[in-house]
């Protein structure tokens, strides 16, 4: 059987990415993003170490393009785009995704981008480990992915300590100021994830 003719058990899947939920953790809260987010999201996203491990700078983006992203991520049936609140300010730091869903085999793309003022504190540790689970126990997910450069180990240490497993390396894959950078490739399953939370309890 070719993977094009297998069957559509999107169904059976049990993911409902239409609810955009508040996720409650000790240090975050997680909430749907508003229009009135773009403009916080926009210092955050050309914050030189965002730009330097997320993408590269666009002259395509503007902050009336970006006001119209924030403002439609609630209406995506797709996606779950998350804002990342710091409880001890209330203060916007930056966001969490899951994306690319493919409801044949329950994955989804895990990304996520946190500005400076959320950093070093274990915020973005919390605000993966919420969406995370939230995927897997609640939208019913088999399997959540993720890539990032091979020179941001600050990155791999959080997804190493949410779960995540390293699954391969693109080498050399992307240009990187007159050089040449890895991808990495790493994952969580849903199993893996039910026996990190049992052991935590």
């Amino acid at each position: 059987m070719n993977l094009r003719d297998a069957p559509d058990f999107s169904e059976a899947s049990g993911s409902d990415f239409s609810v955009k939920p508040c996720l409650t953790g000790e240090r975050t809260v997680l909430r749907p993003f508003t229009e009135a987010d773009a403009e916080t999201m926009w210092e955050i996203i050309g914050d030189p170490e965002v730009i330097r491990f997320t993408f590269p700078a666009n002259g395509e983006l503007t902050l009336d393009r970006l006001r119209s992203w924030y403002a439609t991520r609630s209406a995506q049936p797709d996606r779950l785009d998350l804002a990342v609140i710091d409880r001890a300010n209330g203060e916007l730091v930056g966001e969490v995704v899951l994306h690319e869903y493919d409801p044949y085999s329950r994955t989804c793309t895990f990304r996520t981008l946190i500005g400076p003022r959320g950093r070093g504190r274990g915020l973005g540790t919390e605000a993966t480990r919420l969406i995370v689970g939230h995927g897997f126990e609640q939208l019913g997910l088999h399997r959540i992915q993720l890539e990032l450069y091979g020179d941001n180990p600050r990155a791999r240490r959080v997804y190493e300590k949410v779960g995540f497993v390293v699954e391969g390396v693109r080498r050399e894959a992307a240009p990187r100021e007159g050089g040449w950078v890895d991808e990495v490739l790493m994952a969580l399953l849903d199993r893996e994830w039910a026996a990190l939370t049992a052991t935590a309890r």
